[in-house]
């Protein structure tokens, strides 16, 4: 049974090209996940953090007014869970998501309460909300994160509280998450596909799955060791996604919730084994705690591709990373987060189901960033300039390419965000509601050219900062590279287009650059085929436009103001486009509007087109 389970393992890890010949993986024998469990097995708490380093961490958080603030919000947080009835198993459309994901918030939050305070409240009703969730007849499994999250959620109250729990309701945790967590992840029916899948549901089911077996190996070693030797060797298909230099191809909010699982994952096996079998030294997965770092402007806002909420927060991964890597930088925006939250009763820091993980994780000490350029190769490739990590107006430009093809997926490639004075003046407009557009029948996940998915004006190009060739969307099955990158005085980064209009135009080449004074520049190179083309160039920005002449144009908001200059020999015209949707089931996109232009290319003619935006200070 060992061999043909070792044997299925390597066939799958050589068709994922996982293979040791590749040199960029670590398959795990069986033989090293034997050595690693051939010891005694630590006591309860073992899960990221034992009762001996609590004491440290209780002195690193009355050293620091930062945590001792966040441990505060933590404690109010949990005390506001105390008056409230426990989850009831009531799905959303087919998710069960939001109720694993506030369990997991309410026990780690409970259970962090009990063991600083040991006040018995805290305790009980930790106890109480994990066997109402051991209750539930499953975890939905037809949705496995929904099953993955619950296990992490009882599987870490079930550690951590372990010592102090009743015996019957630590018999009756340990088999919830035995039934209705582990045993589930086995079954050969489709809903188990993230196994070998390449985003963020293979980190967090192996993530959260892998929780429960560390938490119950006592008891089963047998299906804890089948469990790790599953996660250790199949994450790496995940993981190899963050290759070659970081840049996460499902964007900053889904790398917050990937990687988090990641990191639980590791940092699990460490506490546990004395061992993370490689994992953490994987190419890339290290460098992208500095993509994380780049990928949010001065303004907290994200650069939000493609499924992608907007707002950064507090995210204790972060702290992992610099603890692991040795890079206090790394921990730049998250320290500004905790000084903003000094002395504030009710702040956004807590928000993150895995908040008290920030207590464990976070160090006393940062350091300002030196890079103001980052770019990284991948899937999606993504560049991010800034005029300062100190200036809270710096200018900030980021851009993508990659294809539409990736997880989660829009017509964005060429789109791109732009921060100064404190505002973002070029902006994505995010995703859609899954579950709306899942409960209209439509086929929110098929990334074919003709797919439901690019009916969304949010998911196609016609409402992203990039081109529109003859009315036609890009090409899914198209790649963009980043063909050229410079960082400091001038930086710049160049992407090749053409594979995403392909049948549209011979070639196009987009060019971003910004100067130290924050000009932002981004140049098109155009070249028609055979026949004539219609090119739309459009920014999606919440500025009122007002427009000057022909070539400019000046964007206002909040009393402060950008100009935009257009530079073409093509007669065209400055103008705006509207971004109110015309189907029911897009989402109203209130207080925005698009400025743009469109061309007119001859058949095999060629057209150079230069936009250039900058602070109204600088001469218009």
């Amino acid at each position: 049974m060992k061999k043909t389970f070792a044997l299925l393992i390597t066939l799958v890890l050589i068709l994922s090209g996982l293979s040791p010949a590749k040199g960029s993986s670590n398959p795990v024998s069986l033989e090293a996940i034997e050595a690693a469990f051939n010891c005694p097995v630590k006591p309860h708490p073992r899960l990221f953090m034992t009762d001996d380093q609590l004491t440290s961490v209780r002195a690193r958080i009355e050293s620091s007014p930062e945590l001792k603030n966040l441990y505060n919000c933590i404690m109010l947080k949990a005390d506001s869970i105390l008056t409230k009835p426990p989850v009831k198993r009531i799905k959303t459309g087919r998710r069960l998501l939001g109720v694993s994901r506030e369990c997991l918030a309410r026990t780690m939050l409970l259970s962090t309460a009990w063991r600083f305070t040991h006040e018995k409240k805290y305790l009980d009703r930790a106890e109480k909300e994990m066997l109402t969730a051991a209750a539930f007849t499953d975890w939905n499994p037809s949705h496995f994160l929904d099953v993955a999250e619950m296990t992490a959620a009882l599987a870490i109250g079930y550690d951590w509280l372990y010592n102090d729990l009743s015996e019957s309701s630590r018999k009756t945790i340990a088999a919830a998450i035995l039934t209705k967590g582990i045993e589930p992840s086995y079954k050969t029916s489709g809903s188990n596909w993230w196994i070998a899948g390449k985003n963020n549901w293979n980190q967090v089911c192996h993530g959260g799955i892998t929780l429960g077996a560390l938490a119950l190996m006592e008891d089963h070693p047998d299906i804890a060791k089948k469990i790790v030797h599953r996660a250790a060797n199949f994450v790496q298909i995940a993981m190899k996604e963050y290759e070659p230099n970081g840049a996460y191809p499902e964007g900053p909010g889904y790398w917050v919730y990937g990687t988090s699982y990641n990191v639980m994952l590791i940092a699990a096996l460490e506490s546990v084994l004395s061992t993370d079998f490689g994992l953490s030294k994987m190419n890339g997965f290290a460098d992208s705690a500095e993509y994380f770092l780049h990928i949010t402007g001065p303004t907290d806002l994200f650069f939000n591709y493609p499924d992608s909420g907007s707002r950064s927060s507090l995210v204790p991964a972060v702290f992992w990373f610099a603890n692991k890597y040795n890079d206090p930088s790394l921990t730049f925006n998250q320290h500004r987060y905790l000084k903003q939250a000094l002395g504030k009763k009710k702040s956004s820091i807590t928000e993150s189901r895995l908040i008290p993980l920030a207590l464990i994780w976070a160090a006393g000490k940062t350091e300002t960033p030196t890079k103001l350029a980052w770019m990284g190769h991948g899937i999606n490739p993504v560049a991010a300039f800034r005029t300062s990590w100190t200036d809270p107006e710096a200018t900030y430009l980021a851009i993508k390419g990659g294809s539409p093809s990736a997880p989660h997926g829009h017509m964005d490639v060429g789109s791109f965000v732009i921060d100064s004075q404190g505002l973002r003046w070029a902006m994505d407009l995010g995703p859609e509601s899954y579950n709306k557009i899942e409960s209209l029948g439509m086929n929110l996940w098929n990334m074919s050219q003709g797919s439901d998915r690019w009916k969304l004006l949010r998911y196609s190009n016609l409402s992203h900062n990039t081109l529109v060739v003859n009315g036609q969307l890009q090409q899914v099955t198209g790649r963009a590279p980043i063909t050229d990158f410079s960082g400091e005085p001038l930086s710049r980064v160049t992407i090749d287009m053409t594979g995403v209009h392909i049948d549209q135009l011979t070639s196009a080449i987009r060019t971003a650059s910004m100067q130290p004074n924050g000009t932002v520049t981004l140049s098109d190179r155009l070249q028609a085929n055979d026949k004539p083309a219609s090119v739309r160039w459009a920014m999606v920005t919440p500025a009122k436009i007002e427009i000057k002449s022909d070539k400019l144009a000046l964007l206002t908001q909040k009393g402060k103001t950008m100009t935009f200059r257009l530079d073409t020999d093509s007669k065209t015209r400055l103008t705006t486009y509207p971004t109110t949707p015309k189907a029911d089931y897009d989402q109203p996109n209130p207080n925005t509007q698009m400025i743009g232009f469109e061309i007119k290319l001859s058949p095999n003619k060629a057209a150079n087109l230069t936009v250039t935006i900058c602070p109204s200070t600088k001469q218009y």
